[in-house]
């Protein structure tokens, strides 16, 4: 059955329905719980990844309600009290929830999102939650690994139609720009979000006209201000690149226009492009751009750039929108504290894998930087505790804790921040432009470049206050007595 209208508060694991409906029949109404989101690793195994999808979460949960059509779908599973259903009706968010703001470089198994909220507000957001943060933090994460290797070029998202689907082109593109692409060829996403939108031909403008030349005339005469021309459907260097000079020589100079440009799509793109930029040169076409595309990612733009490709952008497909080399994110949502008489208990996850081992409890996430302002390290800490670094500050560093360790002469500010209080937002969404700009402020100014490299990236260093730690081996201890 196909209907005129989704509502994307669906869009959630069926566990968490039959969740929150055990919860309702055992009165669990009023009971506030804490869960934490965090991810274990990084993607590409990055020094870093990149926060994003914000926007969209908070979209979610503002909207977050049940038709009669989805309590009718509900009723129908023949699983749920009627309660509960009814309860469905009127259903609005009523808890708090934290998070970096958007942008914001993290790094593994800290607490990019906290929820604070009543037990069935906070089960019903979970996926949600993460399929934002999980999606958008990869793309924005991978892209901001090719404009590394692009070394001050342009990167454009050209990847909509190799994405996932409709929606994975749309905020895939979004996430692209946070990461650092300067446009998108997907005209929703900038429609959308204001991002600059760009394209060129495709081969099959060329191959309608049969002739080359005449293909690339009829462009020109129809964008004289941005003619860009695709020079590879026959043969670059003997046709493509020729017919190009004799379009901007025969029909956009004597309008007073020149070539903006030329785009390679395949073929040895480091060759081809160095042989096109001596044939526009030697033609006077010093100003004219190289641009390609074809299956790039930032190892073949790292390639093609040491060996010495004379490009000017790079327009970046399948391998960018799909984050071929590692297409999954891995964020978790996990309980970390619940409300008894009053207060809130810490609760910690065990595993056989030590990796899985959750932080229990309240929490605040600190960002710890040196003199100079670079990012050292970051601090968990327990959220009742206030933390002072006028003095040397003791922390314990968890995979050495048997070491004493000090920050000395550093300084520290709070990563998350109010988004939700009691289900009214409280957070002033960026604009597209600020969020990216802070990404790149962060990269340049804050995050070492050794945390950045490529090949076996300099490890951030995630340490904790001695309470937390201690609170942690607390209740590991009792759980292997109980």
């Amino acid at each position: 059955m196909q209907h005129s209208e989704r509502n994307l508060s669906m869009v959630m694991d069926f566990y968490e329905m039959t969740m929150s409906n055990g919860y309702f029949q055992s009165k669990g109404l009023d009971s506030r719980v804490a869960f934490d989101v965090f991810y274990r690793k990084n993607p590409d195994k990055a020094g870093f990844a990149i926060f994003a999808g914000l926007e969209q979460m908070i979209e979610y949960i503002s909207n977050l309600h049940f038709s009669e059509e989805d309590i009718a779908y509900f009723r129908d599973q023949r699983l749920f009290s009627e309660e509960f259903l009814n309860s469905l009706k009127d259903f609005q968010f009523k808890g708090d929830l934290y998070a970096f703001p958007e942008g914001t470089v993290m790094y593994p198994n800290e607490p990019v999102v906290t929820v604070v909220a009543p037990l069935i507000d906070a089960q019903l957001i979970e996926t949600a939650i993460l399929l934002e943060i999980n999606h958008q933090s990869l793309i924005a994460t991978k892209t901001r690994r090719i404009v590394k290797a692009a070394k001050g070029r342009a990167v454009s998202d050209f990847g909509a139609r190799r994405a996932h689907n409709m929606d994975a082109a749309v905020y895939g593109a979004r996430a692209a720009y946070i990461g650092g692409a300067v446009s998108t060829a997907t005209v929703l996403a900038g429609q959308m979000f204001g991002i600059p939108v760009s394209g060129t031909m495709a081969h099959s403008w060329v191959m309608y006209y049969g002739d080359e030349y005449v293909a690339f005339q009829k462009y020109a005469q129809a964008y004289p201000d941005a003619a860009v021309l695709l020079v590879d459907t026959y043969d670059v260097l003997q046709s493509g690149v020729p017919n190009a000079i004799k379009t901007a020589k025969e029909v956009l100079e004597p309008m007073g226009k020149r070539l903006k440009g030329i785009r390679l799509d395949s073929g040895d793109l480091a060759y081809l492009s160095k042989r096109a930029r001596k044939m526009l040169d030697e033609a006077g076409l010093t100003d004219c751009k190289i641009i390609v595309s074809n299956s790039l990612d930032e190892y073949t733009i790292t390639s093609i750039l040491d060996q010495g490709g004379c490009i000017d952008s790079f327009g970046v497909g399948e391998r960018l929108i799909t984050s071929k080399s590692e297409p999954v994110f891995g964020a978790v949502y996990k309980i970390v504290a619940v409300e008894e008489n009053g207060k809130f208990k810490p609760r910690i996850k065990i595993s056989e894998n030590p990796e899985k081992i959750t932080d229990p409890g309240l929490k605040k996430i600190y960002r710890v930087y040196d003199e100079e302002g670079h990012a050292i390290a970051d601090l968990l800490a327990k959220a009742s505790q206030e933390l002072d670094f006028q003095k040397p500050f003791r922390y314990v560093d968890p995979v050495k804790p048997w070491k004493n360790r000090y920050f000395e002469r550093c300084t520290a500010k709070e990563l998350q921040i109010p988004i939700f209080k009691e289900g009214k937002l409280v957070y002033k969404k960026p604009g597209m432009d600020e969020i990216a700009a802070y990404v790149k402020k962060q990269l340049d100014s804050e995050i070492w470049e050794e945390e950045q490299r490529f090949e076996n990236p300099h490890i951030h260093y995630m340490d904790m206050t001695p309470e937390l730690y201690e609170e942690k081996m607390n209740l590991l201890y009792e759980s292997r007595m109980a």
